[in-house]
């Protein structure tokens, strides 16, 4: 008798209600999700004298609100989790938002892991984006779909790439923009050990690279119970910043999560957003 397929769901879809009309266009067992998010409001004036405008909201003023509609998995085996969506992007898709005018004109920023694409899309209408996976399970025909579904949001290109941590070999339109790259963004890539020291190995060898970068990663602590320590653990967390702890030159911090919240999800406290830095003199 063959050993029964262990399936795993994302928390997100039972907290709040994403559904959405729309149908899949590249699987049609996917299911389609709407992600509502408020717009921020447009940063702070000064007159010529230097002193802040201040901006008082009219009468009958709605918040601008926007949505994203991702086709997605609802369920799958471990492997293939990049086709679902988590409480990291969303934590990423807000961080991005809050920092839109600290993107630089003719930089880009670097998705490792993009699973599905959502927080991609979100730098997307900010900045050129590489959005970065591996090429299984149909995923990156998938986040392609999901670029296009979303076009109408973004004011810049998204390339679709393969980048297989495992493998350890960066794509050529990476490499020739390096140096234009300051920002990499990950989210919920750490859910297994050989994956992660995979990717923190990919963190290392970006960050080993002149000029200085930060790589921002998203995800949420796991807790489970064992009995070898009577207590309940994360260990795919606690892996994850005993792997950071090796990498050498590089600077590492929590990022306080006091950044407004936009999208609709539950910011539970187990989730964090570390910011790996590389340790070069000289800025992009």
């Amino acid at each position: 008798m063959d050993e029964e397929v262990c399936q795993v769901s994302s928390e997100l879809y039972t907290e709040h209600d994403y559904g959405s009309s729309s149908k899949p266009m590249i699987n049609p067992k996917n299911t389609v999700s709407k992600f509502k998010f408020k717009y921020p409001p447009p940063p702070p004036k000064v007159d010529s004298d230097g002193d802040l405008i201040v901006r008082r909201k009219k009468k009958n003023t709605r918040e601008k609100l926007g949505v994203i509609e991702i086709e997605h998995s609802k369920s799958t085996v471990l492997d293939l989790v990049g086709l679902q969506i988590w409480r990291g992007a969303l934590l990423l898709a807000d961080w991005l938002l809050y920092n839109r005018e600290t993107f630089k004109e003719g930089h880009y920023i670097l998705e490792l892991g993009s699973g599905v694409g959502l927080s991609s899309i979100v730098a997307a209408m900010f900045t050129p984006v590489f959005c970065t996976d591996i090429n299984k399970g149909g995923l990156l025909k998938l986040i392609k779909g999901n670029a296009l579904r979303n076009s109408h949001l973004t004011k810049h290109p998204i390339t679709v790439l393969e980048l297989d941590f495992l493998s350890q070999v960066l794509p050529r339109e990476i490499v020739a923009t390096l140096e234009k790259t300051p920002i990499v963004i990950a989210a919920d890539v750490v859910y297994d050990n050989v994956i992660t020291q995979a990717f923190v190995r990919t963190m290392g060898h970006l960050l080993s690279k002149p000029p200085k970068r930060s790589i921002y990663v998203a995800l949420e602590k796991r807790f489970v119970f064992t009995i070898a320590d009577c207590d309940a653990v994360a260990p795919c967390y606690e892996y994850f910043v005993e792997c950071l702890q090796k990498l050498e030159n590089i600077e590492m911090e929590e990022v306080p999560l006091d950044f407004p919240q936009y999208f609709q999800y539950d910011r539970v406290k187990e989730l964090v957003l570390w910011k790996i830095s590389s340790t070069f003199e000289d800025e992009i």
